[in-house]
């Protein structure tokens, strides 16, 4: 049997909203959209954090995030009225990773863009790739997204060169070279379109007129919410982005679709687009609070750093022209720790349940299964972040999502089918549906030995009495 190519294509920061095919009246996605027409879209696709590492180690390891011991992004330590929680700041190399166990299988292996999970010990050398092109310990480009770069991995372009232009370019180089009897897995994983929001000139050009002839440059785009629960943003208030009109933004998101574009179009030049599972999502939701708030999720409330559906709820693709049905969708939740199984399977490969533990294959649904064989999919996020969220766990069982935010340890529930916005709490009407999810909910963070955050001693002495911050922080 023959063995697809993987490609495996990240976006980071990238709202459940950004793409034209999902819904987006003001970004261009054209190759995005084709993608989708092509392929099978997943309307309730999640990511399994509200942040970037501990999703990347969930689909590198088939873990949640709390079962690896990563639960933030790599090395955020804030604090608010909780302690900041202990969490791994790399990638165990203990963990046999995906790329790791295709490689085994007889693949080659590469590595493309953001990594963020250690430091040059845990790099993807480390983890079963053979290649590693600009991955590395940082979770954005430090010196922007025009060359120079100053990355370890990646040398300086031209001046003025575009990251996201510049490591597809290596990424079609891999293509074009590779060994044509083996095939290939690529991790493709875009900086874009996390900050500094940069883009070519050209293009935000291009979308400040389009904000203009919308109408959308008179709108009010963004509302002062209230203080940031952090102690290093306690002073600040979220500022939530309620809709998409920022030309930058926009503009970046066409220039990654227009590269993706490139990419599928070198698989097809190399006469391997039959043969090969693309598979795209993202780490996290859009960024909407905070950092410039540069996108909107809405219908989803909040986003990138909440436990709410803006911060966890993705886009996410899948294409093999010779299994899956073109132009098809489907509203089986899924999340990232699925994606280990599913390419092995695909690979028709031995699964490796014991490290894979936390995800089932997708290879269903693919073939147009209408459900898995899971309950229930879980998270845990015990930590602040930089847009405004505060810690908290949720699980999804259904339609149905019962969310504890745990600097009070209160609960919510909502019916995901009926309120995607998340505005109606049922957590009164169904108290004994809530009950036995809130059950399950314990004994998943008793079995991964989740950590739970404590009270900080010094949270009084943050909020002086007199100070202009909310009363729920005081």
């Amino acid at each position: 049997m023959t063995k697809p190519n993987i490609l495996m294509i990240l976006i980071d920061d990238l709202g459940w909203r950004d793409l034209t095919c999902y819904g987006s009246s003001f970004y261009e996605t054209p190759n995005l959209d084709q993608l989708a027409a092509d392929g099978l879209l997943f309307t309730d696709a999640y990511a399994s954090c509200p942040v970037c590492s501990p999703t990347r180690a969930s689909i590198m390891t088939g873990k949640y995030p709390a079962h690896v011991g990563i639960t933030n992004y790599i090395k955020g330590m804030e604090t608010g009225k909780l302690m900041a929680v202990d969490y791994l700041g790399y990638l165990p190399l203990e963990e046999k990773s995906v790329a790791s166990a295709l490689r085994d299988g007889g693949y080659q292996t590469w590595h493309v863009g953001k990594w963020h999970l250690g430091d040059h010990n845990f790099y993807p050398e480390a983890h079963g790739f053979d290649k590693n092109v600009a991955g590395q310990h940082w979770g954005m480009p430090k010196h922007g997204y025009f060359s120079p770069y100053g990355m370890e991995n990646l040398s300086d372009g031209p001046d003025g060169e575009y990251l996201t232009d510049r490591i597809t370019d290596e990424a079609i180089a891999l293509i074009e070279n590779r060994e044509a009897d083996k095939p290939f897995f690529l991790n493709m994983s875009h900086y874009a379109v996390h900050t500094p929001i940069q883009a070519p000139a050209d293009l935000i050009k291009k979308y400040e007129q389009k904000a203009k002839d919308l109408g959308l440059d008179k709108q009010e785009a963004i509302i002062q919410g209230e203080h940031f629960p952090c102690v290093h943003k306690i002073d600040q208030h979220v500022q939530r982005r309620i809709i998409q009109s920022d030309p930058a933004y926009a503009a970046m998101v066409e220039n990654l679709d227009t590269n993706i574009g490139r990419l599928l179009q070198a698989i097809k030049d190399a006469g391997e687009e039959e043969n090969t599972l693309v598979m795209f999502t993202a780490d996290n939701g859009g960024l909407a609070t905070a950092e410039g708030s540069p996108t909107c999720n809405a219908p989803l409330v909040e986003g990138k750093g909440w436990m709410y559906e803006g911060g966890t709820r993705v886009c996410q693709i899948a294409k093999w022209p010779a299994r899956i049905t073109a132009g098809t969708k489907t509203d089986v939740p899924v999340t990232s720790t699925d994606f280990y199984a599913t390419f092995l399977e695909a690979a028709n490969l031995p699964l490796i349940p014991e490290q894979h533990s936390d995800g089932v294959s997708l290879m269903p649904v693919l073939d147009g299964a209408e459900s898995l064989a899971r309950e229930s999919i879980f998270w845990h996020y015990p930590h602040y972040g930089n847009q405004g969220g505060t810690p908290g766990a949720s699980i999804r069982s259904g339609d149905w999502k019962l969310i504890e935010f745990y600097e009070d340890n209160h609960l919510e529930l909502y019916n995901l089918r009926d309120d995607i916005s998340e505005e109606h709490n049922l957590i009164e009407q169904e108290s004994e549906r809530a009950s036995a999810m809130h059950k399950e909910l314990d004994e998943w963070r008793i079995s991964v030995e989740a950590k739970i955050p404590e009270r900080n001693p010094d949270w009084e002495a943050v909020v002086k009495p007199g100070a202009d911050i909310d009363s729920a922080y005081i």
